[in-house]
């Protein structure tokens, strides 16, 4: 872990996986060290804003220190499943119709079956590591490696709302139609961005997410 200063009353922490992203962003959610206003994730780091006029810098560096040791223990909890160990926060079943235009290539491309690929998909259990790209927009972590592919080559100019998708080693669903070069699985009727919800994003960091087939329709 790498800590660095981003102005006079933000730090940057560095990490090495979104994994421990989730880790810390938890902690700090459950033990606010003094002077936080805003903790920030995103892939491999974590913005840290705090009040200089309640501490310092080298006072919250050695809190961000204290906090990602003890993050381990979220790490360790979802080695063993979602629903051992400390809370990581609410968990939010997404009903999805797999019926995506890029199914069977990824069927193809992972020398799975179809059916198979559903079947793993489904059976995954993610945490939003973070948010991005569009509002709503979550970046889950927890793919089976098995399904885990570059994103497209050719991105697509539009893709539907409810879009189920994969693309590296993350998951997500397009919260709002827009240009993207992710994989298709399927589709879902929930609404991951609601501006008249509060919070108007589903899926916040620290959410769990779990799949779950539909019939068609």
């Amino acid at each position: 872990m790498q800590i660095r200063a981003a102005g006079s009353s933000a730090l940057l922490v560095c990490l090495d996986e979104a994994e421990q992203v989730t880790g810390l962003y938890l902690e700090l959610r459950a033990d606010p060290p003094e002077g936080l206003i805003d903790a920030i994730p995103a892939a491999e780091t974590v913005m840290v804003v705090f009040d200089p006029a309640r501490t310092e810098s080298a006072a919250l560096r050695r809190r961000l220190e204290d906090a990602a040791a003890r993050a381990d223990k979220y790490e360790a909890a979802a080695d063993q499943g979602l629903d051992q160990g400390p809370d990581q926060g609410p968990v939010v079943t997404i009903p999805v119709v797999y019926d995506g235009p890029d199914l069977a290539d990824i069927a193809s491309r992972t020398a799975l079956s179809v059916e198979e690929v559903v079947r793993r998909h489904a059976a995954g259990e993610y945490v939003v590591a973070f948010c991005g790209f569009a509002p709503g927009f979550g970046y889950l972590t927890g793919l089976d490696p098995a399904l885990r592919l570059p994103r497209r080559s050719v991105p697509r100019t539009r893709i539907p709302a409810g879009s189920v998708a994969v693309a590296d080693r993350f998951a997500s669903v397009y919260p709002s139609s827009s240009p993207g070069g992710w994989h298709l699985l399927g589709r879902t009727t929930t609404v991951m961005w609601d501006v008249e919800r509060q919070p108007p994003a589903l899926l916040t960091p620290g959410t769990r997410v779990r799949f779950e087939q539909a019939a068609e329709r």
